[in-house]
This record gives C-alpha cells, sequence and structure tokens, in this order.
C-alpha cells in the first residue's frame, strides 16, 4: 500500500475496509472532528456525541461496502451513519443538557456568537449560551439541521445542500425561516436583538 498522506477519503475507506488498520485510522482522525461537533449540537450532551461518534466509525466498517463515489463524498455517507444515529438516541427521549465546559466541543464557535456580528457580546456567558441552545434544540428538524450545520459546524450552503439532499436554495429558505424563529424565541435575553444569518463557510470536515 502507497503512502496514506495523500490518500483520498474514498481511497481510505476502500484500503480500512480491506483491512489496512493504519487507514482506517487516518480516516478517523480526518473525520471525527466533524462528526462529534455536528452530534454534539444535535444532542447538546458530551457523552452522547461520544457515543454517536464511536457508533458511526463502527457502522462504517460494517456498512463501508455500500459507498458509492459516484453519489457523493465520503463525508457525506459518514453524515448519513451519523444522522440515522442522532435521531436513533433522540428517539430515547434524552433530557436536555446544557453545554459542558469549552473545552468540551471548542464551545459555541464563534460564527454563531461573534464572528458573524449575529449575537451580541453578552450571549458569550455561559447562561445565555445555554438559552440559545435550547432554542436551537426546540426547532423544528429540518430548521435545526440547517442551524447546525451553517452556523454551528460552518459547513457552505452547497455542503449543507448536498448532506441533506435538498436544493441550496431550500437550505436558504430553512435557515431564514430557522433564524426569524430563534429571534422571536430569544426575544426576551436583554440586550440587542440577534440577528442570525448564515455563515457559508468552507471547511468542516464531515
Amino acid at each position: 500500500m502507497e503512502s496514506l498522506e495523500g490518500a483520498t477519503d474514498a481511497e481510505l475507506l476502500q484500503y480500512a475496509l480491506a483491512g489496512e488498520e493504519a487507514a482506517f485510522l487516518a480516516l478517523y482522525e480526518r473525520l471525527k472532528g466533524g462528526v462529534f461537533r455536528y452530534a454534539f449540537y444535535m444532542t447538546n450532551s458530551k457523552p452522547s456525541a461520544e457515543e454517536v461518534t464511536q457508533e458511526v466509525f463502527i457502522s462504517l466498517l460494517k456498512e463501508g461496502g455500500r459507498y458509492r463515489k459516484e453519489l457523493g463524498d465520503v463525508g457525506a455517507f459518514v453524515f448519513g451513519i451519523t444522522r440515522n444515529l442522532v435521531r436513533r438516541m433522540e428517539r430515547r427521549e434524552r433530557p436536555y443538557q446544557p453545554l459542558p465546559p469549552d473545552d468540551a466541543a471548542e464551545a459555541t464557535p464563534r460564527s454563531l456568537m461573534v464572528g458573524l456580528d449575529s449575537l451580541p457580546q453578552q450571549m458569550i456567558r455561559k447562561e445565555t449560551i445555554e438559552k440559545v441552545q435550547a432554542a436551537i434544540g426546540s426547532l423544528p428538524d429540518h430548521y435545526r439541521q440547517a442551524v447546525v450545520l451553517c452556523d454551528l459546524c460552518e459547513l457552505s450552503y452547497a455542503e449543507a445542500a448536498s448532506r441533506l439532499q435538498c436544493a441550496v436554495g431550500t437550505v436558504r429558505s430553512r435557515l431564514n425561516r430557522a433564524h426569524a424563529l430563534l429571534a422571536r424565541k430569544l426575544k426576551p435575553l436583554k440586550g440587542p436583538q440577534p440577528d442570525i444569518r448564515a455563515t457559508g463557510r468552507e471547511g468542516w470536515v464531515l
């Protein structure tokens, strides 16, 4: 087997399914951050996110043979596994848990809290962050997915559309509607009203 450094995700998956442990570990390192971040922001629970992340990669070894390059990249395939596991976990009706300390999941990213000029500075305070997370968690699933992928996990509209298997315009529409709902839910908070907009940033690893 050639050096794994320049291997694509699809190649790493192929090697991993052939029994190459180094390839599996390399693929895990590439994708685990995105898997954990999505699971964490969807469940608001570090233990749940850790459980989902572990199950995703176990499932990937079992189901990776179903991956077809023409249907999308490996990240999209892994996202599908992750979303199904998160939904299964949500059906257990776990209670809402507030965000853990900042080092647990890199805190609420600046893309939502500061970088977009979307939320006022006082929202960085822990008690307000918990309210924001609770408000996001109360959104209908299709709106929550858009907020988590675009605002929290910092996918572009195109990347989010690919993951959710819908049009870019649909992602934009859902995100705008979600932001309007969040603004109403967060209205009782003191200070200026939040103006939450999508980031459209590139670079999320999942």
